[in-house]
């Protein structure tokens, strides 16, 4: 697939379209059409701007993905045959070729290496796109704790050359056995972008206003702690359980601890 009209008779294509039932791919096909019209090329291809639109992928997230769907051609556009051969992949494919798929939007700059600034910009877009700062203050700093505590428990074994180490494949692995929440999230980005899509599901913390700061868990640690839990089971936590009622010095939503 050299260019965005690339033959459908690529064998890529052709391979890729067996992982979908007929009216699969007639949805597919149908959402690249409304995507394309929206995107000034006869609708023959989507744009970025279009597909990050849509999928609501916050940047530098969705500049990656485009440019791993359309195997970073740089050309801005988006064909109906790269749409049908990454959702194979990405939503389809093995355990292996998903894990690989997702471990290459973390290579924020493209150039095959995911460094610890790849990891702390992807951390940053997630937790800005799930909890924009109510003090319209973009950046890093209203969510540094989260980062922080993500990024200790990462590891970073690469040799990348001087004293430098980068992530390798092994090690984000490990980091979404950690971290299941960030598993959820960068892989469902290419689903239907609804209020319940996986990973971007915050549970609804449930206590009476009296107890107000005194409250341990916030949005973001919950959303955190979450990650191995049914949608269902995110929808509401309520506070059982708070030191100023019942003793001790903490509180929990888990239950009544003695």
């Amino acid at each position: 697939m050299g260019n965005s009209e690339s033959s459908s008779a690529d064998p890529r294509f052709i391979s890729a379209t067996r992982a979908f039932t007929r009216h699969g791919l007639e949805e597919l096909r149908s959402l690249f059409g409304f995507l394309a019209a929206q995107s000034q090329g006869n609708g023959k291809f989507i744009s970025p701007s279009v597909f990050k639109a849509y999928f609501r992928i916050p940047d530098p997230l969705g500049d990656r993905m485009f440019d791993l769907i359309t195997r970073n051609r740089h050309d801005q556009k988006l064909a109906f045959e790269d749409l049908v051969i990454a959702k194979a992949t990405y939503e389809k494919g093995t355990k292996a070729e998903i894990e690989e798929f997702i471990f290459q939007l973390l290579d924020i700059n493209g150039d095959g290496e995911v460094n610890r600034s790849d990891v702390q910009a992807v951390l940053a877009a997630i937790l800005a796109d799930l909890f924009p700062s109510k003090d319209n203050k973009p950046g890093l700093s209203s969510h540094q704790c989260l980062v922080d505590a993500i990024l200790s428990a990462a590891a970073f074994s690469k040799d990348a050359g001087s004293n430098e180490k980068n992530m390798s494949f092994e090690d984000f692995k490990n980091l979404c056995d950690h971290v299941p929440s960030l598993r959820k999230y960068l892989g469902s980005l290419l689903t239907a972008p609804d209020p319940g899509r996986p990973g971007t599901q915050v549970p609804h913390l449930m206590y009476s206003e009296g107890f107000g700061s005194n409250i341990i868990l916030t949005e973001e640690y919950a959303w955190l702690v979450g990650g191995l839990l049914t949608q269902p089971e995110l929808e509401e936590w309520k506070l059982l359980y708070h030191s100023s009622y019942h003793g001790l010095s903490f509180n929990t939503f888990l239950g009544n601890v003695s």
